[in-house]
């Protein structure tokens, strides 16, 4: 089990900002792969992941990390400076 952090329009868009997941999933693009699969709203979030940002266990990350030992994901888009 691992839980899932949406941020921002992320969370806009499947309409949730936490759920617990259960997956099979090695790594982040896995878990995304899995995810986009759940229905539109979530293909649609995913749609451009050059758009998003991922934190595995609040460190960022690319989506080919790794989820082996993780207990968290959040996606969120590009921060920016202000």
């Amino acid at each position: 089990m691992i839980d899932v952090l949406y941020f921002a329009w992320v969370r806009e868009r499947i309409g949730k900002t936490k759920e617990t997941v259960e997956t099979e999933a090695e790594t982040v693009a896995g878990l995304v792969k899995e995810l986009s699969e759940r229905g539109q709203r979530y293909a649609l979030a995913f749609s451009d992941l050059g758009s998003l940002r991922v934190a595995v266990d609040q460190e960022l990350l690319d989506f080919d990390a790794s989820l082996k030992g993780a207990r968290e994901v959040a996606f969120f888009p590009p921060m920016t400076g202000g």
